[in-house]
């Protein structure tokens, strides 16, 4: 946390912010500019020395007036490119009062010709930065040449080395703005970034919806034969019931009799729907609290239930979740509705690649026949391959439901 509050710190002080520059490059203007101004009183004081050359003198007194005018246009220089050409002509005449602080500013001012050297490069770009570079060296050496003092070589020399400092400085700058840049597009990116994991929140709202309701329906067709078949069943039944009553009253009653269990299986059906019918993720149960409240649920005195997990839960969709939520509902009904068992184990087998679901009973299997005729197995088979699953049954000896849900 320390560290990245420095690197926003530090981005503060060399980042560009709209149309304003670096704190940084305000500080060492401002700095400069007093220590030019310092330089500037101490040189017009000794103007009246008899050893000073008159252009020297000129060149001073027009150095400490275009310092205050540098200062006032420090305030409205633009800091980025199509600036509108009022603000790049206050550039421009920027430029030209820095070249002009060269002679009275002493070393100092080299520092407020680089500034001018970031300026241009923001305003006109790589030429234009260059072309100040050049036409700075070239001055500084007009003005060394011109002093008697000085050998050609050194003017040279000082000229060479105006032009390599700005040189310099004109790298730091094609620096610090593609750093500005960078960050900018990284802004941007991470706005775009959050505006699309908000659609996928939303997206992923709506897909929930979606497979809730298509469960819901596909829960509903399934109810509807189950429970139609039972009560067709049981209607039959008592139609036979009522024309046997006089003449065959036995076979009357035995009627009655499976009618009256039919209802009961048909209720008992019922009420497996309309558990299944409830939330998968209730009470904030999901994943193998899920599965492990699910099994636990169908544990009694006559049966027990042994649930055991391999490996850790994946990070599986709702889809796919409730397609395992679905095998083990299926394989605890079978085994008490029709196996008759006695001990029911529940088994998760998980890696990072897909789960494997398996319900195996004690009880009394089934025929190979009855794998295909039963509601439940073919609706689980259609789940199972809506999610690229896989169902395997083994109906003896008890009765085993395997099923393979990839994440």
């Amino acid at each position: 946390m320390g560290q990245a509050g420095a690197i926003r710190d530090i981005s503060g002080w060399i980042g560009f912010s709209g149309d304003r520059p670096p704190m940084v490059f305000t500080v060492f203007f401002w700095g400069s500019a007093v220590i030019c101004a310092v330089v500037f009183a101490g040189g017009l004081a000794m103007l009246g020395d008899g050893g000073v050359l008159p252009l020297h003198r000129a060149l001073s007194v027009l150095g400490a007036a275009a310092l205050p005018v540098a200062a006032v246009l420090w305030h409205v220089l633009p800091w980025r490119a199509g600036a509108p050409l009022p603000r790049r002509a206050a550039t421009a005449a920027f430029l030209v009062l820095t070249l002009l602080l060269m002679p009275g500013g002493g070393l100092v001012c080299l520092l407020i010709v680089s500034l001018a050297v970031g300026n241009a490069l923001v305003v006109f770009g790589l030429r234009g930065a260059l072309a100040y570079a050049g036409l700075a060296g070239l001055y500084s050496f007009a003005l060394g040449a011109l002093n008697p003092a000085r050998s050609v070589l050194a003017a040279a020399v000082d000229g060479a080395l105006l032009l390599l400092l700005c040189l310099v400085i004109l790298v730091v700058v094609v620096a610090m703005v593609d750093s500005h840049d960078r960050a900018e597009e990284t802004r941007r990116l991470l706005a775009e970034l959050e505006q699309a994991h908000a659609e996928l929140e939303r997206y992923a709202a709506r897909s929930r919806e979606l497979a809730v309701a298509e469960e819901r329906a596909r829960l509903a067709r399934d109810m509807h034969d189950s429970v139609g078949h039972y009560l067709t069943v049981i209607n039959v039944g008592l139609q036979n019931a009522q024309r046997y009553r006089v003449i065959r009253p036995d076979a009357a009653w035995d009627e009655v009799c499976q009618a009256q269990a039919l209802t009961l299986e048909a209720l008992t059906d019922t009420r497996r729907w309309v558990r299944a019918l409830k939330p998968l993720r209730m009470d904030g149960r999901a994943g193998v609290a899920g599965l492990r409240a699910l099994a636990e649920s169908f544990g009694s005195a006559d049966t027990g239930v042994v649930f055991t997990v391999t490996g850790a839960w994946p990070g599986v969709d709702e889809a796919r979740e409730l397609v395992c939520y679905r095998v083990v509902q299926e394989g605890l009904t079978n085994a008490l509705r029709h196996a008759r068992a006695r001990r029911i184990e529940v088994a998760l087998d998980c890696t990072p690649q897909r789960v494997r679901v398996t319900v195996r009973d004690d009880g009394e299997g089934a025929p190979p026949e009855a794998l295909d005729g039963g509601f439940g197995l073919r609706g689980l088979r259609e789940r199972l391959a809506a999610v690229d699953g896989v169902l395997d049954v083994v109906p003896a000896p008890g009765f085993t439901l395997r099923a393979m849900v990839p994440v």
